[in-house]
């Protein structure tokens, strides 16, 4: 492994907003380094970063979870309601 930075891009999404973040971390860098690179709590307005609510195009990971050069850290919203009660709700009504 050579010691160029990975680009990793950080992407969060709200309702009527988007935010897409490039950032450079360290070769075997994690979840979390390209998370504090980003300063997403600075830039969206009232976010908190929910550990559980984090993937790598879209797969569940942790702060800990490594990268690899190019990959996608999504921030997610946490569920509002569980799907499984949902689809409940909707056949009771039906």
């Amino acid at each position: 492994m050579d010691g160029a930075p990975m680009r990793i891009e950080v992407v969060c999404a709200r309702p009527g907003r988007a935010w897409r973040l490039e950032v450079q971390v360290p070769p075997g860098g994690t979840v979390a380094d390209a998370l504090a690179a980003a300063d997403l709590p600075a830039k969206v307005p009232g976010l908190v970063v929910d550990a559980d609510c984090l993937a790598v195009f879209g797969r569940a990971v942790g702060l800990e979870d490594g990268l690899r050069d190019g990959d996608r850290v999504e921030v997610l919203r946490p569920l509002l309601i569980d799907p499984m009660q949902a689809r409940r709700r909707r056949a009771r009504e039906a």
